[in-house]
């Protein structure tokens, strides 16, 4: 509950707001949280991690995985093998966001359950 003492001020707000733009800017999107728990559990090939992404595109994959890379969260090995295998595993990095994964999953069973109470009533 809010009170006159815990209220933010309006660069407390502003500051925050700035840092939620960013953490969406780079995580927003519907496959890239649900990427990151895909290769925390452990590395996988592009194959692989399509069937385990049901419904998402090669086009759409490969782009995700791409700004992934590029914000650290993913990292490409490529393997000198014929054909050339390419492993994506999830970084040191990835696991910054434990605390993040496990807010947004209490979140959403929360909501899912107050929708389905709505749908009864």
């Amino acid at each position: 509950m809010l009170t006159i003492d815990n209220i933010p001020g309006k660069d407390d707000c502003n500051n925050s707001l700035k840092y939620v733009l960013d953490a969406l800017y780079v995580l927003g999107g519907k496959w890239k949280l649900p990427l990151i728990l895909c290769l925390v559990q452990s590395p996988k090939r592009f194959n692989e991690i399509q069937n385990e992404l049901s419904g998402i595109s090669p086009k759409i994959l490969a782009q995700e995985l791409k700004d992934l890379e590029l914000n650290e969260f993913i990292k490409r090995n490529v393997h000198a093998t014929r054909p050339v295998t390419i492993i994506y595993e999830a970084t040191a990095y990835s696991q910054t966001l434990k605390s993040v994964l496990r807010e947004l999953t209490a979140w959403g069973q929360q909501h899912r359950e107050k929708i389905r109470e709505s749908m009864r009533s």
